[in-house]
């Protein structure tokens, strides 16, 4: 185990120093799964280690079928099978620590952040040696040609993945390497997904990236294997999802369809978004993805789109702070605490950060009795002045202009629109019962993917296909079919945007950014989260 360890440690370092995207990829992926619990957490980590380790079987497996015995075929075996060893070692540590889990044992919480870099740093080593040895199996699928009607397993071994035994479906199609054979793999890759057979689809899409590096379909195919994730919608498939879509972003910053790809990695967060009282982790993360990706794309065609699910993601960060707000409100009333600035520092984030909360009055009106209480009337007047002048239909108007009176403050009129517009209402109590259930809350989220959309025929794939791998930059991306928002929403005020500093979309450009810059996160100057204070009562934060 030592040894492994330090020859793992050598292998990081090696992999820093040449540029490799191992490290960025581990932190991307730790990031993705730091919300879920560690039993959630080992499952995403064996599904990608078994994956992992059927993958380079199935390469050796080629390599095995081979009559040729040179020096640079027993080279890429050893590799291949050093690798496949080191993934059966790491799975065997996987499940002993999920052993842990399941019995309830005390564990030291580093090992899964260990254990999940370790995944990481071997798939990114795994996809090179596959990348590598890319010729080596090539040579071996020609000379095993003749071996295939007595029962060989096809190259890569992908008729024993299918269930064949070397009469497989598709032995035929992966057995040779040919002109246009990763267009018939494209092809039938993606008939494979829209029938729900995500894990063959995903094999076969691994066969054009690992055995055609040149082939126009590479880009796409790994987009499909996201979207084939994000389809299959498990909480371990929308991990891999994202962590897909991540990598995809890395290595194609620039390509036409990135824009659709930032808006997706905020939909897998807000798939596993749940009830406001709970953890709104995956919420605040699907809120940076779409600011990042205003930031990144002013001019989009997806801003409505993204402004939806904003106001939805922000609604559920809003009340969030408002249940913790209230509980603090409540002590400091029954005077538990000493002062209310807990429930003040949560209210008066909510009217910076979200002003169309829907329970905005009666924040207003609770934020202005906290400044009251403390014989503050200016900054009480600012909050009550707000709540006559935008909510004149709520509960709480008349009260605050016979507040405003009491102080000496005019009260204003209400707004021009103001009047018109009804105080939005709360759900009912069969949605609040549906709501908890369900846990999570309603929110508006396209659950098909970017080239795939799950149905028969119509979606973008289908495109690239006919174009033999591209897409033009000139035409649209899918007919987007969104649902209803879950709640009534107003548009969000449109940006100003400085023509001279606007971004546009280049095509695509194969390989990582020059950069090394990771175009989803924000910049170092965004100012992050504030700190939780201590949850409240039945509440977590």
């Amino acid at each position: 185990m030592a040894i492994r360890k330090f020859a793992l440690a050598l292998a990081l370092a090696a992999f820093a120093a040449a540029g490799f995207v191992a490290p960025r990829a581990a932190a991307a992926q730790g990031g993705a799964q730091s919300n879920l619990t560690p039993a959630q957490r080992l499952e995403v980590m064996r599904s990608r280690t078994e994956a992992l380790r059927r993958t380079l079987n199935s390469a050796i497996a080629g390599l095995n079928a081979s009559e040729g015995k040179g020096t640079s075929a027993e080279d890429a075996r050893a590799r291949l099978s050093g690798l496949e060893k080191e993934a059966g070692s790491l799975l065997s540590e996987v499940m002993n620590l999920r052993g842990k889990v399941d019995r309830a044992e005390r564990f030291d919480q580093t090992e899964l952040d260990k254990l999940e870099a370790a995944v990481a740093d071997l798939d990114a080593r795994s996809q090179a040696g596959l990348r590598s040895t890319i010729g080596d199996r090539q040579a071996a699928s020609g000379s095993s040609d003749k071996k295939k009607k007595k029962g060989g397993g096809g190259f890569l071994g992908l008729g024993k993945i299918f269930g064949g035994g070397g009469n497989g479906e598709y032995d035929e199609l992966v057995g040779t390497v040919a002109v246009g054979r990763d267009r018939e793999l494209f092809e039938v890759a993606t008939k494979e997904a829209r029938k729900n057979n995500y894990e063959t689809a995903r094999s076969l899409f691994n066969v054009i990236i690992t055995t055609y590096p040149d082939s126009p379909f590479l880009p796409l195919a790994k987009l499909a294997i996201a979207d084939t994730f994000y389809l299959e919608g498990t909480t371990s498939a929308l991990v891999q999802a994202a962590h897909y879509y991540q990598d995809w972003l890395t290595f194609f910053p620039t390509d036409p369809l990135a824009d659709e790809v930032m808006l997706k990695i905020a939909e897998v967060e807000m798939r596993k978004m749940g009830l406001p009282d709970h953890d709104v982790t995956s919420a605040r993360k699907a809120e940076q993805r779409i600011k990042v990706l205003f930031q990144q794309f002013p001019q989009t065609s997806l801003r409505p789109e993204a402004e939806l699910r904003l106001r939805e993601i922000q609604e559920v960060l809003a009340k969030h702070n408002h249940l913790i707000g209230n509980h603090y409100f409540e002590r400091y009333r029954r005077q538990v605490a000493n002062n209310p600035k807990g429930a003040q520092s949560r209210y008066r984030e909510i009217v910076e950060k979200y002003p169309f909360y829907s329970g905005m009055a009666e924040v207003l009106a609770r934020l202005a009795q906290t400044y009251l209480d403390e014989e503050e009337p200016d900054e009480a007047a600012k909050y009550l002045t707000q709540l006559a002048r935008e909510h004149p239909n709520s509960e709480y108007a008349e009260k605050a202009r016979e507040q405003l009176a009491a102080i000496g403050v005019a009260a204003p009129d209400p707004a021009p629109d103001a009047m018109s517009r009804p105080e939005p209402q709360g759900p009912s109590f069969l949605g609040s019962l549906k709501m908890q259930l369900v846990g999570a809350t309603p929110k508006t989220v396209d659950k098909r993917g970017i080239l795939i959309s799950g149905e028969k025929s119509g979606d973008l794939i289908e495109e690239a296909i006919l174009n033999n791998g591209t897409l033009p930059t000139t035409t649209p991306t899918h007919k987007v079919i969104r649902t209803p928002p879950a709640r009534q929403v107003a548009p969000l005020p449109a940006p100003k945007v400085d023509d001279k500093k606007s971004v546009s979309v280049q095509p695509t450009q194969p390989g990582p950014p020059k950069s090394g810059s990771d175009p989803t996160q924000p910049p170092a100057t965004q100012p992050t989260q504030p700190a939780t204070p201590p949850p409240a009562s039945g509440v977590k934060p």
